[in-house]
């Protein structure tokens, strides 16, 4: 099983590539909930993730001959780029499996780091069948993301600088995946402060350490946000140290991982993938629990797509009631969108997208339905516009 030592080793051998990432007060955040959160910034660690940690702690236990030889890891997020990375920086020959479908953006990021890349199946797990037949072609070394006792200490030096930079946290919240980053903390953590609480987080979609742990069913279904955690099958010797040294796991919808990682973003002024969006919807639903706690979250990164990050944002603003959609029935005859658009002008909103439409919809031939997305300070903004258009007439209604 995993020791200290191997962390303080870990950690020891990785200090002078890696980045001591800060662990910053979340002050909003804080008041909302009713504790005293602390984020550790892993999303400004090289490659943006944690990853990078564990990759370089594998990279420099190789032999001369397996330096020699390159490496191989299956993977189409953080720890490819962390292995690229690392491995191109001291010399050493790597190749990364992805499934094929892999964003391309995931892809150029990868191969920007100088590794070489191979679209191998169409599943994660099709992708590490593909690795393991190259390990054989080419006698390539394996850099496994969680499933390595080397990879799981150089992760576990995120608790040691946690601990040191915030000493007096109560609870740690760590995102659950394959458990490699959670086994690594954990047995850190309780090692240099032994009452310290540590909580794992997971998807609902994917939580399989925690059906693993309390013998429950897992409900594998669909995509997820936290795609960095959402592995089915994790290291049975990361779940022993998880059943050991961890205090409980929970698990979270991909509503309140999408309304966290908005959250972390609006609030904190921070930009965070899924996986550490988990643990903020995690802390969120124990903050009855956690009230007057001093509470350590791990933002383990910050590689979410652009794309999806833009139309997160966008929901968000929905679900804030600071964007919403006014839908009316007009009468089809000039100066109906002008008088609207200067109502909701004079009330201090602003029209974001107008559609007009006389075709497709089921008023009048001699009516139109107009819709009307506008910008608002908040719901309550919406609600008194709504009201005024409402008085002078119009009939409408909102989403």
């Amino acid at each position: 099983m995993l020791t200290f030592d191997d962390i303080i080793t870990a950690r020891t051998a990785i200090a002078d590539a890696t980045i001591t990432t800060p662990v910053v007060p979340a002050t909003r955040l804080s008041m909302q909930l009713g504790l005293d959160l602390f984020l550790k910034l892993e999303n400004l660690q090289h490659t943006n993730a944690f990853k990078a940690r564990g990759a370089l702690a594998k990279l420099l236990s190789l032999t001369e001959a397996e330096r020699a030889t390159g490496v191989i890891a299956c993977s189409a997020g953080n720890h490819a780029q962390g292995v690229a990375y690392h491995a191109t920086r001291l010399g050493i020959r790597s190749v990364i499996v992805m499934p094929q479908g892999t964003p391309f953006n995931k892809i150029k990021r990868t191969q920007d780091f100088g590794a070489r890349v191979e679209l191998r199946g169409s599943t994660f797990e099709e992708a590490m069948e593909a690795t393991h037949e190259m390990i054989a072609t080419e006698g390539l070394v394996l850099i496994h993301p969680f499933d390595d006792p080397v990879v799981v200490a150089g992760q576990g030096t995120v608790a040691c600088e946690m601990l040191e930079q915030q000493p007096d946290l109560d609870v740690i919240v760590v995102p659950i995946g394959g458990g490699g980053l959670i086994a690594g903390i954990a047995t850190a953590a309780k090692a240099i402060k032994q009452e310290v609480q540590v909580i794992g987080a997971q998807a609902l979609l994917f939580d399989a350490v925690k059906a693993a742990v309390e013998g429950g069913d897992t409900h594998f279904a669909g995509a997820s946000l936290a795609e960095g955690i959402a592995v089915k099958e994790p290291s049975e010797a990361n779940v022993a140290i998880i059943r050991d040294k961890v205090d409980r796991i929970e698990s979270v919808t991909e509503d309140e991982i999408e309304a966290a990682v908005f959250d972390l973003l609006s609030h904190e002024k921070l930009v965070a993938e899924g996986a550490a969006g988990a643990g903020l919807a995690v802390i969120r639903k124990l903050a009855g629990e956690l009230q007057g706690k001093k509470v350590g979250l791990v933002v383990c990164g910050g590689n979410i797509d652009s794309r999806i990050l833009s139309t997160l944002i966008l929901r968000g603003l929905v679900r804030d009631g600071r964007i919403a959609r006014l839908t009316f029935e007009i009468d089809d005859t000039p100066g109906q969108l002008a008088k609207i658009s200067r109502m909701i002008g004079e009330a201090g909103a602003n029209v974001v997208e107008v559609i007009h439409q006389r075709m497709f919809q089921s008023v009048a031939l001699k009516q139109a339905e107009l819709e009307v997305v506008i910008e608002a300070r908040d719901s309550l903004h919406v609600d008194e516009i709504v009201a005024a258009l409402a008085a002078e007439g119009f009939k409408l209604t909102t989403a």
